[in-house]
């Protein structure tokens, strides 16, 4: 009994022991922590800071000329020891992936497109209303990375997901994880390549990318070429293979890397960058007036940049982020602690002869971003959705996927914003009044000969589909043995084969993805309204009466379009009679201003008479 009362007692201070070197060890590592991290104090100096580092690769090794000179560094550790790499990582271009994040106002999705099955579907980890998970069309992490990662710096769905099953086609071990590419935003040196980096991604080079898109390295080799099993330890001549510039190495091993805090405009373009098809590249008067685009989508270490709109949620509690809107900077936000009006210079707009009811019902952005609307919607090609600026791209206008612009439709806060619009085009499984979308990969396996995958075409554009070849595939897919009823969605309606004929209704599944369009902002002088209400106001506007053109592949849907004013729920009979009310306003303000005329002269006259009375009277008492 005494035994087990020593032994339970010295257990006890064994274990008081052990918990108190394990809090001393994480009081040691917070400490060097905080030495590690240095980069994230600011001095308060507004100067650069010169960047002469040591390269590390994945492991934490040094990379040393005579030793791994062929090894690729990793940001992770070679940046991170001065900058907390993870926290980094949870900022905005690299949290999609993260449920628990605030979706925010719906932006522009990944758009998962394949001209030979007629499908273009708006994709997006966020819960943005309309867009589908990649994991819904059989895309995993890895496939998404290998599809879309040419546009996205590292990060997020880069990195393995280790809490899910892994599926036997991802190539984690060959390819490795894409890191957060710093350089891709931070870098100003002028030989940094992005495009390179987008053709490393699509050799599977994953872990060699950001090397590979550096001024002071290239890499040779291909990922793609390597079979499933290979190992890192392993040969073969197909190995992606890094080769340093040697001129670029000090003597003490360190490189020099041109960092800069704030990041070239140039780095921002190579995706987020927008093609009117058919019209010159517009310029945007912030840029032209010589601010660049962190000058408003500014960040902190946690990297959540300031979209710029009204009432941003995950940045609402942060001053400059909650005020760095249109109306925060030129207005001022009368709920600030500080004066916020006239930042970098905004000016005060004046809006004179506007009525206040504009304000109420319109964001900034409809009457001064985007190009001036034409009678029907125009399309436009972007970086991300078109892969601009790759070496892959296709530079025809005619490639998918289709997006028009500009739709002025009313938004979740109620107020009419120009934006960009997608029609989803996809094949689905449909239960109830919910549908499945079905992975491209697999209506071509099913259904592949029916949808003419034998064919060339010109161009990487809609095929023409009979509503007999939809049958065909519907057919199909049917025998499939899946739960649900097969269909095709497109051009907003929803495709069945109901015995033996195709029959098309609305259907929410087939409702346009919309997101706002903020830039290219026009200046005062060509906004909306500069020149006369008629801007808006008339029955040949297409501000209210324009076309929104219904993209689909079916021929029968071909120059098929939309009332403008259906996205602005609005009454098409109010809207035509309001708007021919600015037919007769002249002639209005005419007699308005003659019975103006007219009221004054006869009070004038009856004032003179009544100044005569007056005068007579006053003679009368005077003698």
């Amino acid at each position: 009994m005494l035994y087990s009362h020593k032994l339970r007692y010295f257990s006890t201070v064994i274990l008081i022991l052990s918990i108190s070197l394990v809090c001393q060890a994480n009081e040691t590592e917070t400490e060097a922590e905080k030495v590690r991290l240095i980069g994230d104090v600011s001095s308060g100096s507004c100067a650069n800071v010169v960047h002469n580092i040591s390269l590390y690769d994945e492991k934490g090794f040094v990379i040393f000329p005579e030793v791994n000179f062929n090894q690729p560094f990793s940001t992770r550790q070679s940046c991170g020891w001065c900058h907390d790499y993870e926290t980094i990582s949870s900022g905005w271009h690299f949290n999609a992936v993260d449920e628990e994040v605030q979706a925010g106002r719906c932006g522009q999705p990944w758009i998962y497109w394949d001209c030979s099955t007629a499908t273009q579907i708006p994709l997006s980890y966020r819960q943005w209303p309309g867009t589908f998970k990649p994991g819904q069309l059989g895309l995993t992490r890895w496939w998404f990375t290998r599809i879309f990662g040419r546009h996205f710096p590292g990060g997020g769905a880069g990195i393995k997901d280790n809490s899910s099953q892994p599926d036997p086609k991802d190539r984690w071990t060959v390819s490795g994880e894409l890191e957060i590419n710093c350089l891709a935003c931070h870098d100003a040196e002028a030989s940094h390549d992005q495009a390179e980096y987008a053709r490393q991604i699509m050799q599977h080079n994953f872990r060699w990318a950001t090397a590979g898109s550096c001024g002071f390295a290239s890499v040779t080799g291909s990922a793609e070429k390597l079979p499933d099993f290979w190992e890192p330890s392993g040969q073969s001549e197909d190995v992606p293979t890094v080769f340093y510039d040697v001129s670029r190495f000090f003597p003490d091993r360190k490189v020099f890397v041109d960092i800069v805090r704030k990041v070239p405009n140039e780095r921002c373009y190579f995706c987020h960058s927008t093609k009117i098809v058919g019209q010159e590249r517009m310029e945007d008067v912030h840029l032209a007036a010589g601010l660049s685009c962190v000058d408003c989508h500014r960040n902190g270490l946690d990297h959540m940049i300031a979209r710029g709109y009204e009432g941003e949620g995950p940045n609402s509690a942060k001053p400059f982020a909650a005020s760095a809107s249109c109306e925060g900077c030129h207005l001022g936000k009368e709920e600030a602690s500080e004066p916020t009006e006239g930042r970098l210079g905004a000016p005060r707009p004046k809006h004179t002869g506007i009525p206040v009811v504009h304000f109420a019902k319109l964001t900034c952005t409809a009457c001064h971003s985007g190009a001036r609307p034409r009678s029907t919607t125009f399309r436009i090609k972007t970086s991300r959705a078109h892969a601009l600026g790759t070496h892959s791209a296709n530079r025809s206008d005619d490639t998918l996927p289709y997006i028009q612009s500009p739709v002025f439709a009313r938004g979740a806060d109620g107020k009419i914003a120009p934006h960009n619009l997608l029609w989803p085009a996809y094949w689905a499984y449909l239960s109830g009044e919910s549908v499945t979308p079905i992975a491209p990969e697999i209506v071509k396996n099913v259904a592949g000969k029916t949808l003419y995958l034998d064919v060339e075409l010109a161009s990487a554009s809609w095929p023409e589909l009979s509503e007999q070849t939809i049958a065909a595939v519907l057919t199909a897919l049917s025998s499939t043995g899946a739960e649900g009823e097969a269909v095709y969605i497109c051009g907003g309606k929803l495709y069945r084969l109901v015995e033996g004929k195709i029959i098309a209704r609305e259907h929410d599944a087939g409702r346009p993805y919309m997101w706002p369009i903020a830039h290219n902002v026009r200046p005062a002088a060509q906004s909306l309204g500069a020149v006369a209400c008629e801007d808006c106001h008339a029955t040949d506007k297409p501000f209210i009466f324009g076309k929104v053109a219904i993209d689909s592949p079916l021929v029968c849907d071909k120059n098929c379009v939309k009332e403008m004013m259906e996205f602005q729920d609005g009454d098409a009979v109010y809207a035509h009679l309001f708007a021919m009310s600015f037919v007769f306003r002249p002639w209005l303000k005419v007699a308005a201003l003659a019975s103006c005329v007219v009221l004054a002269a006869v009070v004038i006259l009856y004032a003179f008479k009544g100044l005569a009375c007056i005068l007579k009277v006053l003679a009368g008492e005077n003698r």
